[in-house]
């Protein structure tokens, strides 16, 4: 019954918009603007950075909250924490790209999946999130900084793990967000590859 809870709620607490509450605190249809995705980069370009900052801090904070109540839940148990906080983790990403009330049409999970992975594996996301800022710096694009960083969890998992069964469950765990996150950024990748992704220029 505990795994049942944690896979709704979390999917529920994934699913809460807040791109779509930013746009409509603001008199608009986030949907209908630039990308139409209800993303923080969306939010930035179509709303400016208030809101696009605000956005990303509490969808990050979806995935923090969702983690830290399931391993709550779990008790002292090392292996149910952990397994609990891979439940919780998964299906808040889950829920804020699938959002059943927006016909499953959500963000990209980058933030949500930043704050999940902040609540079970602190040091790998500190460290994607070292990338990030490296490569988007170096290139302006969101995507390909997006991309990177969630590409480099997996590897920083495991080259930090011990090898443990609930290591092999954080380097499974890191390994299919790093690839649906990627596969998000499914159609960046293209307008990549034509030159036709927005950069973010220096100002």
């Amino acid at each position: 019954m505990i795994y049942a809870i944690t896979i709704l709620v979390s999917y529920l607490i994934g699913a809460v918009p807040f791109g779509v509450f930013a746009g409509q605190f603001a008199g608009i249809d986030i949907r209908q603007h630039g990308s139409k995705n209800i993303g923080a980069t969306n939010v930035v370009r179509t709303l400016g950075k208030k809101y696009g900052i605000a956005v990303f801090l509490a969808d990050a904070l979806k995935g923090l909250i969702a983690v830290r109540l399931a391993v709550w839940f779990a008790g002292a148990d090392p292996f149910y924490r952990n397994s609990l906080g891979v439940l919780a983790a998964l299906f808040v990403v889950i829920g804020h790209s699938f959002p059943v009330w927006l016909r499953f049409r959500g963000g990209k999970g980058v933030a949500t999946s930043g704050g999940a992975c902040l609540g079970l594996l602190p040091v790998p996301t500190l460290v994607s999130g070292l990338v990030w800022i490296v490569v988007f710096l170096a290139f302006r694009y969101v995507s390909v900084a997006s991309i990177a960083a969630i590409a480099s969890l997996p590897l920083t998992v495991w080259f930090l793990s011990d090898r443990g069964n609930s290591n092999y469950l954080m380097l499974g765990f890191s390994a299919f967000i790093a690839v649906l996150v990627t596969w998000r950024h499914r159609e960046n990748i293209v307008r990549l590859i034509r030159g036709t992704e927005p950069r973010f220029d220096r100002k």
